[in-house]
């Protein structure tokens, strides 16, 4: 079972500057993530001026289409930014909104392809991106079952055979009770693929708690501070926080990878045992040929003989020897 993949999603919040861009890479080094996440925009290629936005957050431009024309970076700045996530040992991922923007990152030798949920049922795109036998990740959280399903079989006949199935809530940020930890199963069960969990809670429960359930990959927006300007800061883990998310990951896959023999365990902690469990003591002086009474009996630590269960089989039996008052009773006490 190999760990499961933690990408750092930075998405916009970089706000077009290419030297906060770097800057989130630095960050994202120090918290053990896996993966650091951008998107790469090309707004004539994507959008129109018409699109509206989803909430009206801009100081600045006056249409989505300008925004994300203002978050374009060129192809040897995305190639910069590539490399400075590798030379930092960071897998280096880019969701692309468009065919071009994928011949871009296709290009600069991208290693594997983010789809987020809004991209899910773009088939033209899904197909081009198919088609360079990379690894796939893909968030459905605008998607119901059949389209998740004839989506799935869509990809594998084009030949994706490592396809990775996200749970996404399309929420900023998104409450706990909309998590839906219970569709990884199921996601699981009705594709046959890897699945994973994209939260947008700006927590790390929802991510640790994906993983205990099998998980793959988890993917969380990431911020510098809460203070940032940008529409996904309220749905981030700050570095601080996702340094908390990669240790409890870590945690959660040793545990997961080293599953415990109850019976082996016990054994191997056979001194533990008589330390910590009562044995059977002589409450009082007792002389030989006296049938072993209950009120015969107190229990205390260490069990140096008899424990308080094989002590049952002998009430009744009589001591084979005179006993003092507080012996630890064995066997050979009593006649067989």
């Amino acid at each position: 079972m190999e760990r499961p993949l933690i990408i750092a999603e930075v998405a916009q919040t970089h706000d077009g500057s290419l030297g906060l861009a770097h800057a989130f890479i630095d960050a994202v080094t120090t918290t053990g993530a896996d993966a650091i996440k951008f998107q790469t925009h090309m707004a004539e290629a994507e959008s129109t001026p018409g699109e509206p936005f989803r909430v009206p957050f801009s100081f600045e431009d006056k249409s989505r289409f300008e925004y994300w024309r203002r978050m374009e970076f060129t192809p040897e700045q995305w190639a910069g930014l590539k490399a400075h996530a590798e030379a930092k040992s960071l897998l280096f991922i880019s969701s692309p909104f468009s065919i071009e923007a994928a011949d871009l990152l296709t290009g600069i030798g991208i290693k594997r392809w983010k789809v987020g949920s809004g991209e899910f049922r773009s088939r033209h795109l899904l197909a081009h991106l198919a088609a360079t036998g990379k690894p796939m990740i893909v968030s459905t959280g605008l998607s119901r079952w059949d389209e998740i399903e004839a989506m799935a079989a869509f990809l594998r006949e084009r030949g994706v055979a490592d396809l990775t199935l996200l749970q996404c809530t399309t929420a900023y940020p998104a409450p706990f009770e909309k998590a839906g930890l219970n569709v990884l199963g199921e996601m699981a069960a009705r594709t046959g693929c890897a699945v994973g969990l994209s939260d947008h809670s700006g927590t790390i429960f929802p991510s640790l708690a994906a993983v205990t359930l099998g998980a793959s990959v988890v993917e969380v927006h990431v911020t510098l501070s809460r203070e940032m300007f940008g529409p996904d800061v309220a749905a981030s883990l700050t570095t601080a926080e996702l340094r908390t998310l990669v240790e409890g990951v870590h945690a959660i896959h040793v545990m997961r990878t080293h599953p415990v023999d109850k019976d082996e365990a016990a054994r191997a902690m056979e001194p533990m045992r008589t330390i910590f469990s009562k044995g059977a003591y002589a409450a009082r002086g007792l002389a030989a040929g006296t049938a072993l009474q209950p009120s015969d009996l107190c229990f205390k630590k260490p069990c140096a003989g008899l424990t308080e269960a094989e002590c049952d089989a002998l009430i009744g039996r009589p001591l084979a020897r005179s006993v003092e008052r507080g012996t630890a009773l064995r066997k050979e006490d009593f006649e067989s």
